[in-house]
C-alpha cells in the first residue's frame, strides 16, 4: 500500500474545508472563505501562513514576479481556495507551480462554489 503524504494534517484541513462549507454553503466570495478558513485554523491551533511569498528563481537570479499561495498550512500543505464551476488546468497548473517554487510536495486544491464541497490533492511527482 502507497504512503498517504501528510496523511493527518490533511485530515485536519479537509475537516477544516468541510466545516466551513457547512457553515457559509456556496456563492460567497473567495476571500470570505479564506477569512473563515483563517478563523478556524487559528481556533484549531492549526499553523498556517496566509498569502505566503515564494519568489522564482532563474538561472543566477531572482525574476521580478512573485507569487502569492493562499495558505501554507503546517509549513509543508499549500492549499488554494476557489470559486469556479469546476477546476480547469490552469487550477491545477498553479498548484503544480507552487509545488515547483516551493519546497513543498503536496497542495490542496478546494472549490466551494459548488452544493458540496470539491478538492483535490495534488502531489508534486519526484522527477
Amino acid at each position: 500500500m502507497e504512503d498517504y503524504l501528510h496523511k493527518e494534517e490533511s485530515y485536519a484541513i479537509v475537516g477544516v474545508l468541510y466545516e466551513v462549507h457547512k457553515n457559509l454553503g456556496k456563492g460567497f466570495s473567495e476571500i470570505v472563505y479564506k477569512d473563515a478558513l483563517e478563523y478556524e485554523f487559528t481556533q484549531l491551533n492549526i499553523p498556517f501562513e496566509r498569502e505566503k511569498e515564494f519568489t522564482v528563481s532563474y538561472k543566477n537570479t531572482t525574476l521580478k514576479h512573485k507569487f502569492y499561495a493562499d495558505f501554507v498550512v503546517y509549513d509543508k500543505i499549500i492549499l488554494e481556495i476557489k470559486t469556479v464551476d469546476c477546476f480547469n488546468n490552469s487550477h491545477y497548473n498553479q498548484c503544480l507551480n507552487y509545488l515547483k517554487i516551493s519546497r513543498n510536495e503536496l497542495a490542496i486544491l478546494a472549490n466551494f462554489n459548488l452544493i458540496s464541497l470539491e478538492y483535490k490533492r495534488i502531489v508534486k511527482s519526484k522527477k
